[in-house]
């Protein structure tokens, strides 16, 4: 059996036609009608044959942004011309925020919940504060990259995420109860993170409104317009 047209892959016997003589064993011979007659018996095209996917990994390195894959297998080579097979892997991005030992990541990879600014001042009438709770911080980022559902939702609590626009800078205020006590950082503020590295956010109220920033850097007070002005949850 000859992939291809390939004069000299030839024989000498019947034809399926009945008569005898020359008769071909490569694939040309289907249309030319000049084929042995075993041929379809001999010769079939048999495609290439995959498992099915396997589970996906877990991500390849942990506190990192980095991939997960999965794989399958192949059961029946391909035949004669048949069709080649699929590719045998595939990878996505993965991203998780425990260690293999069960500690957290650091800040920086953890996204950010945030809601408006204008929950702040119930915030801190709810919160007993002792006099021995730190101060709060204020942390500004650059919107890199807004979802279109920050648009969609028309419920009044979300209407504050209408202001978010791809370039503008942001103030995020870290108070407490958000603020946590051991690690002294509000959740996905970005503390520990490299310069330029693209962070995580999403929008409680809305779980279609995400997107990603920059911080940009660490202030005691905010200075942001109140529709730019935001807190950590």
């Amino acid at each position: 059996c000859c992939p291809g047209r390939r004069p000299a892959c030839l024989s000498t016997g019947w034809r399926p036609d009945g008569s005898h003589g020359p008769c071909y064993c490569d694939q040309a011979c289907a249309r030319t009608l000049d084929c042995c007659h075993d041929y379809a018996e001999a010769c079939p095209v048999i495609p290439c044959v995959v498992s099915e996917w396997s589970v996906w990994s877990g991500c390849a390195e942990p506190c990192k942004t980095t991939y997960r894959v999965r794989r399958r297998h192949i059961i029946q080579e391909p035949r004669n011309g048949g069709e080649e097979c699929p590719p045998l892997e595939e990878r996505a991005g993965c991203v998780e925020y425990w260690t293999q030992q069960g500690t957290e990541c650091k800040q920086s990879l953890i996204p950010a919940l945030i809601t408006t600014g204008g929950f702040g001042k119930a915030r801190k009438k709810r919160s007993a504060a002792d006099g021995n709770e730190r101060a709060g911080y204020c942390v500004e980022f650059q919107l890199v990259a807004i979802t279109p559902g920050c648009l969609q939702s028309q419920h009044s609590y979300t209407h504050w995420m209408q202001y978010l626009r791809e370039g503008h800078t942001v103030c995020v205020e870290c108070q407490h109860p958000a603020l946590d006590s051991r690690s002294l950082h509000c959740y996905g503020d970005g503390s520990g993170s490299k310069k330029n590295q693209l962070l995580h956010w999403q929008a409680v109220g809305n779980p279609h409104c995400k997107g990603t920033w920059k911080r940009i850097r660490q202030l005691d007070t905010c200075s942001c317009p109140s529709v730019h002005s935001f807190l950590f949850i």
